[in-house]
């Protein structure tokens, strides 16, 4: 029987660690398309972020709670098929000798990597931040685009 997850544990979809597989390098299976690839972790030392992936006919919008976290504290980077979300969530430090009952607060770096199920426009992606909300928007490649193309004489 394993163990009941914590509550952060359960908010963010992370597990807890042996110490011997803190030693290690860690990788997981990526199925994207119908490919199976592994992958080593960014860092094992940061969370893993929980997000809801959509769609919608004309874009993918990624929606995940960064709140703590400074806008600018943010690091998005996107390819075409794949984003990569990290952050760091800094603990304000009030008091000493605190006397936690329960302590359940995510503070320190966090990352996440997202395989897109297509395509999009890397140039027209969008990332807003509201009440802690960060959504990420990205359309889609309109494939049925057509251009027409001149032919030059030389």
């Amino acid at each position: 029987m394993q163990p009941k997850k914590s509550f952060f544990e359960r908010l963010t979809g992370t597990v807890k660690l042996d110490e011997s597989e803190l030693d290690a390098p860690h990788e997981r299976q990526i199925h994207h398309r119908g490919e199976e690839r592994a992958i080593l972790d960014e860092t094992e030392t940061d969370a893993e972020l929980a997000v809801d992936v959509y769609q919608t006919p004309d874009e993918i919008v990624i929606k995940t709670m960064v709140a703590g976290v400074r806008p600018e504290d943010l690091d998005i980077n996107i390819t075409r098929d794949m984003v990569s979300v990290r952050g760091r969530r800094e603990e304000v430090a009030e008091e000493d000798g605190k006397d936690f009952f329960h302590k359940e607060l995510y503070w320190g770096s966090f990352a996440r990597t997202i395989m897109l199920p297509e395509e999009i426009e890397v140039e027209e992606a969008e990332a807003v931040e509201k009440h802690g909300l960060l959504t990420i928007r990205l359309p889609k490649v309109d494939k049925s685009k057509k251009n027409k193309l001149r032919v030059k004489s030389v």
